[in-house]
């Protein structure tokens, strides 16, 4: 019942503080028509005064006297016309004012009777944190998280419930500092490392970058087999071209992973889309990375001979279809393990063109020359 007085006697002072300034409208227009004909009453008051002291002829006067006359009575009509029609404009303008004015609060209160509720209690942000967290939202519970960690910066089991909800809700970069903390706090597991490569490449768009593959290279060297680095690592493989390899890897996790394993599914779907694209190629082309590391020990003479069976085909094949990512992927790092360092970005300038600068593929292209290191030969 409070609430309704309350909101009655608001919606009753917004609502006088426009009607008031209208009846004063309407009441001023009136005045403002007979402004003139009592200024030229005055003068003519001031022109007798004159005439009497002796200030002005007789002749000069009477002349005065009668064009004063004819403007009070010019003024006289013209405020008597305007004034009729300033009347009825004026109640006009006036009558739509105040139906637009009580309209809004008629209207408003009957939505809200229909659709509101006046006796839910109030709820800040202070009373929503400290509900109990199964009737919180993900906003409110990370909102209450992040509470915590500003008055606790160095509860490293805090960072760790944090990190993984961030990764959820798409927010990359804090995950990233989050899982740092953690580690920095905690010391680094394999959960945690694994962690910290998937958020890096959420933040780098899905592409598993140089530091990210760090992460899962020491996730795996912490926690033998651990399943989220062993399928980002493979699917690292897969951006660089080398897709029957991703698919070998995901089939052995498959072979390691537990009937119940949460992965199971995604592994699977990621060896099926694996088979598709290579077969859509018809299998591996080119040289394998075991291939090219057996042909850097080999004498030059068979290493020549390998090159140009292998190496050179693929080649010949992208200046066909340039227009294979994974394929002048292959090559440049195929030139890169031989140490032919000006070849691989002769091989990495040229698919940049086939695909234009600043496409997404150039972009991945790109990326991918700075993971293997070829920055920093140039």
């Amino acid at each position: 019942m409070l609430f309704w007085v309350i909101a009655g006697l608001l919606t009753l002072g917004a609502s006088l503080s426009v009607l008031l300034p209208l009846a004063r409208r309407g009441q001023a227009g009136g005045a403002e028509g007979s402004h003139d004909v009592e200024v030229y009453r005055d003068q003519l008051a001031e022109l007798d005064r004159d005439a009497d002291r002796g200030l002005i002829g007789p002749a000069e006067a009477e002349q005065a006297r009668a064009e004063i006359a004819r403007r009070i009575l010019k003024a006289d009509k013209l405020a008597r016309l305007e004034g009729a029609g300033d009347r009825a404009d004026g109640r006009a303008v006036r009558s739509l004012g105040v139906a637009a004015v009580l309209a809004v609060p008629l209207v408003s209160w009957g939505i809200y009777a229909a659709t509101g509720s006046p006796d839910l209690p109030s709820q800040p942000l202070a009373a929503r944190l400290d509900k109990n967290p199964a009737d919180s939202t993900v906003d409110e519970l990370v909102a209450r998280a992040e509470a915590h960690l500003a008055a606790n910066p160095d509860d490293a089991r805090g960072w760790d419930v944090l990190a993984p909800i961030y990764v959820r809700i798409g927010r990359n970069n804090d995950a990233v500092t989050a899982y740092q903390n953690a580690i920095r706090l905690d010391g680094p597991s394999g959960a945690r490392q694994s962690g910290l490569g998937e958020a890096l490449a959420g933040a780098a768009d899905g592409l598993i970058t140089a530091q990210a593959r760090d992460a899962f290279t020491k996730a795996l060297d912490l926690e033998p087999g651990q399943p989220k680095a062993a399928f980002f690592l493979a699917t690292a493989q897969v951006q660089e071209g080398r897709v029957a390899e991703a698919v070998d890897a995901w089939r052995a996790m498959l072979r390691n992973l537990p009937d119940d394993s949460p992965w199971r599914g995604a592994v699977e779907q990621a060896v099926a889309e694996g088979d598709r694209r290579l077969a859509a190629v018809g299998g591996p082309k080119g040289p394998t990375p075991d291939a090219v590391e057996a042909a850097s020990q080999m004498s030059e003479e068979d290493r020549s001979a390998m090159i140009e069976t292998m190496v050179a085909g693929l080649d010949e094949r992208l200046r066909q279809n340039p227009r294979d990512l994974e394929g002048w992927m292959r090559l440049v790092r195929s030139y890169h393990v031989l140490g032919r360092a000006a070849e691989a970005r002769d091989a990495l300038a040229r698919g940049v063109a086939a695909f234009g600068e600043g496409s997404v593929e150039a972009g991945k292209l790109g990326e991918f020359s700075i993971a293997l290191g070829l920055a920093q030969t140039e």
